[in-house]
């Protein structure tokens, strides 16, 4: 019997792609509550309602503010209790393994059929690791990225925002504007986070993040 009564999160930042998949699960997952987030920041905005109880999250590796991995290791750091599923475009071997290395509960190609789709949330609600047929996962040797998601997942859930702002380009001014903090609790926040991720400046923890990301593609 599949589960009820759920809480979850669509976040991908195609409407046309939430709106199908949502339309898809909700015949097979009864009187669940579907929530959507087009980007990391409402994603965010969903998470700190306390009041709600989520039960899994179906993450797009690419939306605003995400970083490739970044926003999964955001999650499996700051929220270890609510699995998460990658739903990518990204079919290859290395991508679907290291999204199960960094925390993952499963892979769902974005080509998959409804009905994969189905099976898969299932089976990761009753808490088995679901990968695509025919995926051999690969060893993650320490690298350059690895390096760069251990220390972010050093960052407080604060300071990880406050470096996404970083890479969109906003100034110190208006980051503490927008975030309601003074201008000096944002220059601490900054010290911090260059300390966590080994590096100098701005600049410098841009180009850390980014080599979370791939290669970009559409869909």
């Amino acid at each position: 019997m599949k589960p009820e009564n759920l809480n979850i999160i669509i976040a991908d930042d195609h409407p046309l792609f939430r709106n199908a998949l949502r339309h898809a699960l909700s015949s097979a997952f009864l009187n669940t509550q579907w929530f959507e987030a087009d980007s990391a920041d409402a994603l965010q905005n969903l998470l700190d309602n306390k009041d709600i109880e989520y039960d899994v999250v179906l993450l797009d590796l690419q939306m605003p503010g995400s970083h490739g991995y970044s926003t999964l290791i955001h999650l499996r750091t700051h929220y270890q209790e609510l699995p998460v599923v990658v739903i990518s475009a990204h079919e290859d071997n290395t991508t679907i393994s290291r999204a199960i290395h960094y925390g993952s509960s499963g892979f769902m190609p974005k080509s998959s059929s409804m009905e994969t789709l189905s099976a898969a949330l299932e089976a990761v609600l009753f808490g088995d690791v679901w990968l695509p047929e025919g995926v051999e996962l690969q060893a993650i040797n320490e690298d350059g990225t690895d390096q760069v998601a251990s220390k972010l997942s050093d960052l407080t859930p604060q300071q990880y925002k406050v470096l996404q702002m970083f890479a969109e380009g906003l100034l110190n001014k208006q980051i503490a504007y927008d975030l309601g903090v003074s201008e000096a609790t944002i220059k601490a926040h900054a010290t911090a986070i260059f300390r966590k991720l080994g590096v100098r400046n701005r600049t410098q923890a841009v180009i850390a993040l980014q080599q979370l990301e791939m290669e970009k593609i559409d869909l």
